[in-house]
């Protein structure tokens, strides 16, 4: 049985593996290869506000670190967050990354109290279209825009 937990510090070892995994950041936005384990300790630290983003463990059911699921960028005005997901190589292709998308979006949703919740991928990250097509999620529109990336939406309702 997955778990959805708050991030705690002796997962900081375990998120710096997927972030040194060449294959699992190729496509982010964010370059992860600099960092160190004192930056997953402080990441940890601060994800425990929960302010503005929300960021927390996919465990599994020993409550062992298998990546992180986020909803940045909240506007509570707007009603809205950008998703966001990262899991390690072992993870992959075990359904872990469905059970913590589906459970992070729930928690926006029901507890949050979201309307919109919105995310972007480089074409060229195929594997990560596949999973969201396999979600059941289309672009909003076929063509990247001008950054070269392609949007999604769930809305709530």
């Amino acid at each position: 049985m997955m778990q959805l937990r708050c991030l705690q510090p002796q997962d900081a070892p375990l998120m710096l593996e997927w972030m040194h995994d060449p294959d699992a950041v190729r496509y982010m936005r964010a370059d992860f290869s600099g960092m160190t384990l004192a930056d997953c300790e402080r990441f940890i630290a601060a994800a425990q506000q929960d302010t503005p983003s929300l960021h927390r463990a996919v465990a599994d059911g020993a409550g062992i670190y298998q990546g992180t699921v986020s909803l940045k960028n909240r506007d509570a005005d707007r009603g809205e967050a950008e998703f966001a997901i990262a899991v390690r190589r072992c993870a992959m292709g075990h359904g872990v990354a469905a059970w913590g998308m589906q459970a992070i979006l729930q928690l926006g949703f029901s507890q949050l109290g979201l309307r919109r919740i919105y995310w972007c991928v480089a074409p060229q990250n195929v594997r990560a279209c596949r999973f969201y097509a396999k979600q059941g999620y289309t672009p909003l529109k076929p063509d990247p825009d001008e950054n070269g990336l392609l949007w999604f939406e769930v809305l709530n309702g």
